[in-house]
């Protein structure tokens, strides 16, 4: 079976309730990558220690996300069981919008501060012909005024795979206040909307979904040292 029609499986196992496919988030700093802004830091030599302070939002429900840190302490995975916004055949009105929002309290290393420079998020779309769909995320501190946001729209006719990725330059990054324990917030959203497509015939929808039902969002980290470390 081919990766498109794997991703299709999945997605429309989740319109129609039949099964829950799993969703991933990841963060990570490639080894070996150049060097961010002249810094040299790769990553804090020391452990990171992530945990979740709440959950909320009607794509991630309560008991359905989990963080996971990676052995090497440069990744952490957030594992989600279900994230899909449709409109149509099958739907409910609240249906058309779903969100996450997780609040991370991230224990980073004294002396290290860190961004996130870029996340990949992918997953799979069915839109009918004049129907629409957005997939959001925003970053932020809790208690800053700074956030970075991105937007990525999808039109109908469309049945595929779908991955985007935001980046964010050196200069724009948005760190965490060195000294100060500030938790960090992802918030992301799928949108979708029947616009001029038959509602009442068919079911357009956005998912993040990937083969064999694991869905993947990967999350980069910038690191950096601290003034007068």
């Amino acid at each position: 079976m081919s990766s498109s029609r794997s991703r299709r499986r999945t997605a429309r196992a989740l319109v129609t309730g039949g099964a829950t496919a799993a969703l991933v988030g990841g963060t990570l700093l490639a080894p070996g990558a150049a060097q961010a802004g002249g810094s040299g830091i790769f990553a804090p030599p020391d452990k990171i220690v992530i945990e979740i302070a709440t959950v909320n939002g009607s794509g991630c429900p309560a008991g359905t996300a989990a963080v996971a840190v990676a052995p090497d302490n440069t990744a952490f995975t957030v594992t989600y069981s279900q994230y899909l916004a449709q409109v149509g055949v099958g739907s409910k009105p609240t249906d058309f919008r779903k969100n996450c929002q997780l609040n991370l309290i991230v224990h980073v290393p004294h002396g290290f501060t860190y961004a996130v420079a870029s996340a990949d998020y992918r997953g799979y779309a069915h839109l009918e012909h004049g129907a629409w769909a957005t997939q959001k995320a925003s970053y932020y501190f809790q208690g800053s005024p700074d956030t970075a946001a991105r937007q990525h729209p999808f039109r109908g006719p469309y049945d595929n795979n779908w991955q985007v990725t935001d980046e964010t330059d050196w200069g724009q990054l948005v760190w965490a206040p060195c000294g100060v324990k500030r938790n960090f917030n992802i918030n992301t959203e799928l949108r979708v909307s029947g616009g001029t497509s038959d509602t009442a015939r068919t079911n357009s929808f956005i998912a993040m979904d990937s083969t064999d039902g694991d869905i993947r969002t990967v999350y980069r980290l910038a690191w950096k040292e601290c003034p007068g470390r």
